[in-house]
């Protein structure tokens, strides 16, 4: 009887390790799905984070491409300006210019 009892008794033991290693296994399951779960979702979120940031950008660069045309015109007529005011002053100063440069090689030097 007492062999019976030792035998009842060991068989309990490999019935409750089984049982813990299944509780194990069920948890380390679980474990793994919220992680995979965790891993999807911070995934869909980075996706949305950068669809957002990409459309910003883009609407940036629209923003400043349509200033782009704006920024073009105001450079070509700046340019248009200055341009008139060197050819302004060249014409006031020209003939002095002229009559300097003649002297200097018409003017004999011992």
């Amino acid at each position: 009887m007492a062999a019976n009892r030792g035998q009842g008794g060991i068989q309990q033991l490999l019935a409750a390790e089984q049982e813990a290693q299944h509780i194990v296994n069920a948890a380390r399951a679980a474990k793994m799905a919220r992680l995979k779960q965790a891993k999807e979702e911070a995934e869909k979120e980075i996706a949305e984070y950068r669809a957002q940031v990409e459309r910003d950008f883009q609407r940036k660069v629209a923003e400043s491409s349509g200033d782009s045309g704006a920024n073009v015109k105001r450079l070509e007529k700046e340019t248009e300006t200055k341009i008139s005011q060197l050819k302004t002053e060249t014409e006031k100063i020209s003939y002095d210019v002229v009559q300097m440069i003649l002297k200097h090689v018409t003017t004999v030097k011992n």
